[in-house]
């Protein structure tokens, strides 16, 4: 069996020690925070997450950009010239440039390197709902699955992960032009808060809303109970927009109410974070469709 690398971004927002233990090749996205550029890298490096999410509380100018194809190439360069295989997985490109810039440097380092093995997969994921597929994916891998294998099941289940969120702060959905000022400063007042999805062609979809805080997070326990399957026998994930409690109460209804043992939590990376906010909560699971 050939040896290969699993590829990545790092809009999947993987704690950084599972990725690390996952032997993930993870290439930073960028993030400008009031005149300020960080590249987002899973260990915080560069600047904690929870430094980046009290700028937003502050209203601090924030705006995102993707990795072109020049940064995809020295990493696919370094692994294909010592004689491994490459499996890149990016961050759905009904959200981002990334993974077509992944896909170029692909199709570039095949000429380059024809007797290697370079594929890519589009994951139409987001946040940690990409984490999971990836952990999912090497999973596979650690079965001893080829790297053809683990391509057609990333591709066979990627519309089988499930990602719904719910928004606290309606300001950030304005900025972003998803609602109206009008309905955005209502449903504050009303605390309206919207429940939101990932659909098929990686879009983020609002589906309804919820009356308060708790009553959002238990509707993402909803959609979990309406779409998953096996729910008791998944690792579920959660990410959270600087909101940890919140993250811990929707973990909790996932094990009292489906008897989930294993759930992973981490930040909403700063690159979606900029996009979603402070007080985003989203929950990731295999379901009978998205």
């Amino acid at each position: 069996m050939s040896d290969y690398i699993i590829m990545t971004d790092s809009s999947c927002d993987l704690p950084a020690d599972l990725a690390d233990k996952m032997e993930l090749s993870v290439l930073p996205l960028y993030l400008d925070v009031d005149g300020q550029r960080y590249a987002n890298y899973l260990d915080e490096r560069e600047i904690a997450f929870s430094e980046i999410y009290a700028k937003l509380r502050t209203k601090c100018p924030a705006k995102t950009s993707a990795v072109n194809v020049n940064d995809f190439m020295e990493p696919m360069e370094a692994a294909l010239a010592a004689g491994r295989d490459i499996l890149y997985i990016g961050f759905s490109s009904g959200l981002s440039s990334t993974y077509d810039a992944g896909a170029m440097a692909a199709r570039e380092m095949g000429e380059r390197y024809p007797d290697r093995k370079i594929y890519t997969v589009d994951s139409l994921c987001a946040s940690m709902g990409q984490g999971l597929m990836l952990y999912l994916a090497w999973q596979q891998k650690q079965q001893g699955r080829t790297i053809e294998e683990v391509r057609d099941y990333v591709e066979a289940n990627k519309l089988h992960l499930c990602h719904w969120f719910t928004i606290d702060d309606l300001m950030f959905l304005k900025r972003g032009g998803r609602i109206s000022g009008a309905t955005a400063i209502v449903g504050s007042m009303l605390s309206i808060k919207p429940v939101m999805h990932v659909d098929n062609a990686g879009h983020l979809i609002k589906v309804g809303t919820a009356r308060g805080r708790k009553a959002s997070l238990k509707a993402l326990a909803d959609h979990a109970e309406r779409l998953g399957v096996d729910l008791a026998d998944q690792t579920v994930f959660i990410s959270h927009g600087d909101c940890l409690e919140d993250a811990n109460y929707l973990a909790e209804i996932m094990r009292t109410r489906f008897g989930v043992k294993d759930v992973v939590i981490n930040y909403v990376g700063p690159v979606i974070g900029a996009h979603s906010g402070p007080g985003t909560v989203a929950l990731f699971f295999l379901g009978t469709e998205r």
